[in-house]
């Protein structure tokens, strides 16, 4: 998962992904219903109090929102996988590098 700064979207793109996410979580904003220039607007806000990040997910090519504290658990377990990942095939690949050397002598 990774975070995308806000300065570093166009206003249109930002603005995009903001309704995207609105129009698809159907987000509850309370006994009030907002329009939805208020729902944006809180959302703007959120972003730039930085209780809100703009995120992107390579595995699965998606952009979404999601709370600070979502984004820290996110990339905890991550580290957590690819640490475990990178242990298993590591171990993996010297059990498959010894096997190979011991092929070579076998062969000699």
């Amino acid at each position: 998962m990774i975070e995308i700064p806000i300065d570093r979207l166009s206003a249109e793109i930002l603005s995009a992904i903001i309704e995207e996410f609105i129009l698809r979580e159907g987000t509850d904003y309370g006994a009030q219903e907002a329009g939805m220039d208020n729902k944006v607007a809180q959302v703007h806000r959120q972003l730039a109090r930085g209780d809100v990040l703009i995120t992107f997910d390579p595995a699965t090519e998606n952009c979404t929102l999601l709370t600070k504290h979502q984004f820290q658990r996110y990339s905890s377990e991550g580290t957590e996988q690819d640490n475990q990942n990178t242990s298993e095939s590591g171990s993996r690949a010297s059990a498959y590098e010894d096997y190979s050397q011991d092929l070579g002598h076998d062969n000699d």
